[in-house]
């Protein structure tokens, strides 16, 4: 019996297959390398010492997954594909719509079609919309999203929860993520977005090692104590750690449950920036730019669900964040391209 988990190349996806794999678990992945590289697989067996079958395929391509099944006998899957950049969604809605939600709707038609009924789900804290005060917590009401990568997780929750009423046999994990960052301890596996880095902590890096010349810190003026954003950030070997949990928890279980993993503790844009520097003796010269629409003060989890469901609980701080995160960055800085 194995996990097959989608967009295992990716970046949380490629960890947690690592950890699964330590875990004991036997794994299958599928990915379209739309956002990943196919060295992130090499490397993946390599930190593992095993091997495990992988097919390219787009999660929209519902005989190309029926192969997948029938070539394997799968007990749940880890769904991570899926196109995750706020701006882009903005530009390019359908796009998004179409490959997160018409590709979820096609992964779980072929997950009931082959008897595979329990889904861990790569959600967002996004889905909780910027009206609710941190620290959020499961019970508050999510929806009010502001861009379409956001609907599309909630979209997806909806439909997996509803996928659950229809049929009691379904088990359903909702995993809200807060901030992922950080990379695995070797510096061989880590995050290395296409382009220009949406996200924070591939950005500082990226000016560390001299390939962009400056950070942008979007907003001073913030109620926060140093006026910037204050986000909670979470190790992704944690985050990933978390997936293996979340397994564990729906092969015993039936019925949907939404969980956040976070650390429940907010640091600032220039606490972290700060962090890196002393973490690890490098400059990050930076500029206060104009605030972005729709970014908000504070947004932190509560993580007390977690706790008590699945026995989970971030490990690692702040500085073991940023002296990966460099370990990755300097020993790849052309990230997976050698």
């Amino acid at each position: 019996m194995a996990i097959l988990i989608t967009g295992g190349c990716g970046y949380i996806g490629s960890h947690t297959c690592i950890e699964m794999l330590k875990a004991g678990y036997e794994i299958v992945v599928v990915d379209n390398y739309y956002n990943s590289k196919p060295e992130a697989l090499n490397r993946i067996k390599e930190l593992s010492g095993k091997e495990f079958p992988f097919y390219e395929c787009d999660i929209r391509d519902a005989e190309g997954l029926r192969r997948v099944f029938r070539e394997n006998t799968i007990e749940a899957v880890i769904h991570f594909a899926g196109l995750k950049a706020v701006g882009e969604s903005v530009q390019i809605p359908l796009t998004y719509y179409d490959n997160n939600v018409s590709g979820t709707v096609v992964l779980c038609q072929v997950m009931a079609e082959m008897g595979c009924k329990r889904i861990i789900f790569s959600s967002s804290a996004t889905v909780y919309g910027s009206e609710n005060p941190s620290p959020l917590n499961e019970t508050m009401p999510v929806g009010a999203v502001t861009n379409p990568y956001g609907r599309t997780k909630f979209m997806i929750e909806g439909i997996l929860s509803d996928l659950c009423v229809s049929d009691p046999d379904w088990s359903v994990v909702l995993l809200r993520y807060f901030n992922p960052i950080g990379a695995h301890e070797s510096g061989h596996i880590g995050e290395d977005p296409n382009g220009i880095p949406n996200n924070l902590m591939p950005y500082i890096s990226q000016v560390a090692i001299g390939k962009l010349k400056q950070l942008s810190v979007f907003g001073n003026d913030y109620n926060t104590h140093d006026g910037t954003g204050v986000r909670d950030y979470i190790h992704v070997v944690d985050l990933a750690v978390g997936h293996v949990k979340a397994v564990d928890y729906a092969l015993g279980h039936t019925g949907v449950e939404a969980i956040n993993l976070g650390t429940g503790v907010g640091y600032s844009v220039l606490d972290l920036v700060n962090a890196f520097i002393a973490a690890n003796g490098v400059d990050v010269p930076y500029v206060i730019a104009p605030r972005r629409s729709g970014d908000v003060d504070t947004c932190y989890s509560d993580p007390t669900k977690a706790a008590e469901l699945l026995g989970w609980k971030a490990e690692k701080n702040v500085e073991d964040m940023c002296r990966d995160t460099w370990r990755w960055q300097s020993q790849n800085p052309k990230g997976y391209n050698k």
